[in-house]
């Protein structure tokens, strides 16, 4: 005999499954620390997963607590996590059953403590100094006297007052204020596109581009004047082509954008001064100067009337100057009439030389050597002109032989003689290429009869087309109902319905062709096919 079983042990102990159990963790942990301020050191931070969620870790010396920041709440963080940074976060805890931990979700994220951040603006400082972007020398002079003046700041606070207040008071000019927010998580982003707006702007728009930007702020704590050390606005101050001064807080405050504008003053009212003169001194110091010149002018009109007269004291006298003049004209005047008459003597007796060259007797002589010359060469002419005239002759005749009938004839019996051979040579390849080509179609008709699938059918098999007389050649083409038409030997066809569209290949069975035959004569319901 066998021996008898042994009975399971029982426990009145629940039974929990892994998702069960991790869900009560998880409950219970978000229950008793739904919301909790932490403190620690970012570490293993690698910035945001390219899902836009930022994974890392908050630890201090004995401990760490995983972090994780989703892509919305990244998106509106004041301050971003960097490796090393102490921080406080806020968030809740939670837990990650898949791989039984917990985890902090954070939604917000701030430096611990002004030490904090004075590291971390330290830190930053020192980058975009390495980049160049604090160079002395890429630093651009102002506009002394600009006629547009674009200012970066909030349009409800007493800064845009002040500076329009101190503006007007010294010289006025046309202000275009882009209003941002000057404090808060977008006061970077707004203020770094305010900027690029400004040089953005182009010189043919209908709104005026501005000669100098100010970034104006009042005072506040380092937390408030935070997003005047972003690094996206002290990357667009550096990179403006118009030259931006920097007037963030008061003359104590210091921000990053003030390291790299091209002149930081230490308020905004101060940026006012610093942008324009004061229009009463500029009228003070025009008319200064132009008193100055005027005296000047006449100090020197004076001097020159003096070593005028001095000079016309040491010229000669009118009468002493034209002297010398008047005597050599007259010795002119003398020497002239003595002169011309010996001219009018050379001019005749040239005259009278070539009066004798031309003398009735020499003209005749001339004339009687040119007559020579002419008959000379009209006898040359009249040789050469015989001579062209026999050569044409010639040729003439030469041609008028060709023309004769006798010639004519035996010319046209050759060229018959020739077009008869070449119509005998045509008719001879044209039977040759009517061969050939009767030929090859002879043999492409064979090949096609051999390939026509019509000669397939006379061993048994049909076509089946549907109803857009399309052959079908699978088996899946065919539903249930289906109208198809039957191609047989002959170009005869039958139409049919399909009964069975989802019958497989496999469950079909082959009856015996005599016995579908006996079979259809026994059975009197006519055939399956029916006229096409």
């Amino acid at each position: 005999m066998s021996p008898p079983s042994e009975s399971p042990v029982t426990s009145n102990v629940a039974e929990f499954t892994v998702s069960e159990i991790s869900g009560a963790l998880k409950r219970t942990v978000e229950d008793a620390f739904g919301h909790v301020r932490i403190r620690g050191e970012v570490s293993g931070y690698r910035g945001p997963h390219s899902s836009g969620h930022a994974y890392f870790c908050l630890k201090d010396e004995r401990a760490r607590i995983d972090a994780v920041v989703w892509r919305t709440t990244f998106s509106k963080l004041a301050f971003k996590p960097e490796e090393g940074l102490e921080v406080i976060a806020t968030g809740r805890l939670t837990t990650y059953p898949n791989s039984s931990k917990y985890q902090v979700v954070i939604e917000a994220i701030e430096p611990a403590g002004a030490g904090a951040l004075m590291a971390l603006l330290n830190e930053r400082r020192l980058k975009l100094e390495a980049e160049g972007l604090f160079a002395a020398e890429r630093k651009r002079p102002l506009p002394f006297l600009p006629k547009t003046i674009g200012i970066v700041t909030s349009p409800t606070g007493a800064v845009i007052r002040d500076i329009a207040h101190r503006i007007a008071d010294r010289f006025p000019v046309h202000l275009v204020v882009w209003p941002v927010r000057v404090q808060g998580e977008t006061s970077g982003s707004e203020v770094a596109s305010a900027i690029e707006g400004f040089n953005a702007i182009e010189a043919s728009s209908k709104l005026p581009r501005p000669d100098l930007i100010i970034v104006a702020r009042g005072g506040g704590s380092l937390e408030d004047l935070w997003g005047f050390n972003d690094e996206a606005v002290v990357r667009a101050a550096a990179a403006s082509q118009i030259p931006l001064i920097s007037a963030v807080g008061h003359e104590t405050d210091w921000t990053l954008i003030d390291h790299a504008a091209d002149r930081r003053a230490p308020t905004p009212t101060g940026a006012a001064e610093i942008a324009v003169p004061v229009r009463a001194e500029l009228a003070a110091d025009l008319a200064s100067h132009n008193a100055r010149l005027s005296g000047a002018i006449s100090r020197r009109l004076g001097q020159e009337r003096k070593g005028l007269f001095a000079l016309a004291r040491a010229l000669p006298g009118i009468d002493t100057l034209l002297e010398l003049p008047r005597r050599r004209l007259d010795e002119a005047t003398s020497a002239l009439a003595g002169n011309l008459r010996l001219a009018i003597g050379e001019k005749r007796q040239d005259f009278a030389t070539k009066a004798a060259r031309l003398s009735p007797g020499l003209l005749q002589a001339s004339l009687r050597d040119k007559r020579a010359t002419l008959r000379h060469h009209a006898v040359h002419a009249d040789h050469g002109m015989r001579l062209r005239l026999d050569e044409a002759r010639r040729r003439f005749d030469r041609a008028a032989a060709d023309l004769k009938p006798h010639m004519l004839r035996a010319r046209s019996e050759a060229a018959r003689l020739s077009l008869q051979q070449l119509g005998e040579r045509l008719a001879r390849s044209e039977e040759a290429e009517r061969t050939r080509r009767r030929e090859r179609l002879d043999n492409a008709w064979r090949l096609a009869s051999s390939l026509s699938p019509l000669n397939v059918l006379d061993r048994g098999y049909a076509i089946v087309r549907d109803e857009k007389d399309n052959p079908l050649t699978r088996a899946a083409d065919l539903e249930a109902g289906m109208a198809v038409s039957l191609e047989f030997a002959g170009r005869q066809k039958r139409g049919a319905i399909v009964t069975d569209g989802a019958a497989s290949a496999g469950s079909r069975t082959r009856r015996p062709r005599k016995a579908a035959r006996a079979k259809a004569a026994a059975d009197d319901q006519g055939s399956l096919f029916g006229d096409s």
